[in-house]
């Protein structure tokens, strides 16, 4: 008798006068097909449990074998190079896409109009307002000279506005990463000692970062900046802004010596040191710029040209470098003790970064890689330090109503109008306003209420939060990275070794079925136990931890039918509908699992396991071992026919 009889026989309703269709004939064909070493797998060898089961029209395991690691790999290359759309063979066609793919301009270049163009010089001076200081005060936080954060909004923002694939991402260089830079660079390099030593320093850890980030890209790692939780990310970037407030007291306070170091105790003894030592002496006109958060930096150049306040010990910029950006291509360093740590210094800002999207539409994080990628190597080579996306400017160039990237070649022609012709007024331009400037930034880094709310929701996230945020301000902008890191690999790691494993019933009245311990109305079947596991990847990490704990609900269920006198179990239904890969160490800790089962007479049944678990079952013969008709799509099918097994054992 064949499926579709059987099927018509014992429930007529759902059959009759339906023909079976050309795909049902197709695949019963097919089964009849199979090898005997596959059909005899339908006949259990238990006495018990020796009944034929039919096989269905639709099996789990007809599936083709999935694509290789190696496939997946260069169809995901592919895809990062190519825009979507039909494809054509000829090599014209492929060529306009690839460019397409690796410069977005040429997408939306097509549908630019004079509209949009007033719309993005509106935003682009707007940008160029706020990041001309806060780029020269950002130089002066990554301890660099003023001119090296004009450069650095100048070349990356020209890049991305070809290759960046966000109308609103203001680039150049950012509070934090700035602080990354200088702190880690001079641990290697003091740029007070030897200041050309620390910018080569500099340069070769922005390539180096450039090479990281377009190669997490090209080869769609974006995913690695993940590892950084929100959590994680909320306490850090907390961390550093109260650092890089901190940092800022010297600028603010007229300060002449201070401390390289950046955490709290430190900054907090060189200011008690500085001021109650040189840093003190006539500050009755520095206060009047120390009040200029609210003052342009035009209205407070002026005060001090006109007050000479320089001359009475307010510090000034002095002299900004006038010019485009030279070549620093000598400058960078491949050879020499130093090349290796500049390299983990440019791996960790190229982990640390992050994107800011400020429109709902959604961005590609990996072609946003390459495009920074590219920015940043190019930018080594022109006098840049790291850039990136700016949250503060990003909002401002939105508000201001960008329409594309050509608001940042607006700043961009900005910033070199004002390297040519402006610097020189740049000379009294005071330190505490460039400092005032910065700590008006940092309050939007500081997000208070979201920590409440990470507090409330997830103690173990918020554990994340604080861990990161004290490990920068009592540590350094590393440390509380690596603090963040650890945290967040930590709770990846125990939630793999340790997976929810639950027991099912079903809802009364329906087919759905969900668990023990949520749900404690559901009702669970007379003689089978179903399981839930909980893990996408079954591996040598967690497999041995989900055999024992099954193995254990089936011994303490056991327990608990012969003290209440009721039937033993017969069948252990394993739902692994969210187990999408599995590995070696998982295949044994099946087999072992059924084989334990087997030898206490339980028949075990597998349902709904992921198309790689599928295809390595296969490989190593445990489809076989389990039996062909134990293998079900859902865990309803998987209980009727246990149950159905269950009664012609009786009948019998």
């Amino acid at each position: 008798m064949n499926y579709q009889e059987s099927l018509s026989k014992d429930h007529p309703k759902f059959t009759k006068d339906i023909e079976p269709s050309g795909f049902s004939q197709t695949l019963q064909e097919a089964m009849a097909s199979i090898p005997n070493e596959h059909s005899s797998n339908s006949i259990e060898q238990s006495s018990e449990l020796s009944v034929i089961r039919p096989e269905p029209v639709f099996s789990v395991l007809n599936t083709p074998d999935p694509p290789s690691p190696w496939k997946e790999l260069a169809s995901s290359m592919k895809e990062k190079v190519l825009t979507r759309g039909k494809q054509s063979s000829s090599l014209l066609h492929f060529t306009l896409s690839g460019l397409q793919g690796l410069f977005p301009v040429l997408s939306w270049g097509r549908n630019y109009d004079l509209k949009s163009f007033r719309s993005d010089i509106m935003a682009g001076l707007t940008l160029a307002s706020l990041g001309i200081p806060q780029s020269i005060g950002y130089a002066n936080l990554a301890k660099l000279e003023p001119q090296y954060g004009l450069y650095t909004n100048l070349v990356p923002p020209l890049i991305y506005a070809v290759m960046g694939s966000s109308r609103e991402i203001a680039i150049g260089p950012v509070a934090v990463i700035s602080l990354l830079v200088s702190s880690m660079c001079q641990k290697i390099v003091d740029p007070s000692v030897d200041p050309t030593g620390y910018k080569k320093i500099v340069f070769t850890v922005t390539f180096f970062t450039g090479i990281f980030q377009a190669s997490f890209g090209f080869l769609r790692l974006g995913f690695l900046v993940d590892f950084l939780s929100h959590a994680a990310i909320v306490g850090f970037m907390g961390g550093a802004a109260i650092v890089i407030g901190l940092q800022q007291l010297k600028g603010l306070l007229g300060l002449t010596h201070f401390t390289n170091k950046t955490d709290l105790v430190s900054v907090i003894k060189a200011v008690w040191l500085g001021l109650h030592q040189s840093g003190r002496r006539n500050l009755k006109l520095f206060w009047l710029s120390a009040i200029a958060p609210l003052l342009s930096v035009i209205l407070s150049t002026v005060i001090v040209f006109l007050t000479r306040a320089d001359k009475h010990g307010l510090k000034i910029i002095k002299e900004v470098k006038s010019g485009l950006n030279p070549s620093s291509v000598k400058l960078l360093q491949f050879t020499g003790p130093y090349v290796g740590e500049s390299a983990k210094i440019g791996e960790a800002v190229a982990v640390g970064r992050s994107f800011a999207s400020v429109r709902g539409y959604q961005l590609d994080g990996n072609k946003e890689m390459v495009s920074m990628g590219f920015m940043n190597i190019i930018g080594s080579l022109s006098s840049c330090y790291v850039a990136t996306g700016s949250f503060s400017r990003t909002a401002v160039n939105f508000i201001a109503g960008c329409k594309s990237p050509v608001s940042n070649i607006i700043m961009a022609i900005t910033v070199f109008l004002t390297l040519e012709f402006l610097t020189r007024l740049l000379y009294y331009t005071p330190l505490a306003v460039l400092a005032s400037i910065i700590l008006s930034a940092l309050p939007g880094l500081i997000d208070v209420r979201e920590a409440w709310s990470i507090w409330k929701v997830d103690k173990m996230d918020f554990l994340a939060c604080i861990g990161a945020f004290l490990g920068v301000l009592f540590g350094s902008v590393e440390i509380g990275l690596m603090v963040a890191l650890t945290i967040s690999f930590a709770r990846i790691i125990l939630s793999s070794i340790r997976p929810r494993i639950e027991t099912l019933g079903r809802i009364q009245g329906t087919d759905i079925f969900c668990s023990k311990r949520q749900h404690p109305v559901v009702s669970l079947e007379p003689g089978l136990m179903i399981v839930h596991i909980g893990t996408s990847f079954l591996c040598f990490m967690n497999a041995n931890f989900t055999k024992e704990r099954i193995l254990t609900y089936v011994m303490e269920d056991e327990e608990l039918q012969e003290e209440n006198n009721e039937g033993k179990i017969l069948y252990m239904v394993i739902d692994m509908s969210n187990v999408m890969n599995i590995d070696s160490s998982g295949i044994a800790a099946v087999e072992e699992m059924h084989s334990k089962l087997e030898s206490f007479g339980i028949q075990m049944a597998i349902v709904n396991p992921g198309w790689q678990v599928i295809y390595k079952m296969k490989l190593a013969r445990l489809v076989e071992r389990i039996g062909v008709s134990w293998i079900f799509l859902s865990v309803g099918e998987a209980v009727e026919a246990c149950l159905s097994y269950k009664e012609d054992n009786i009948c019998a």
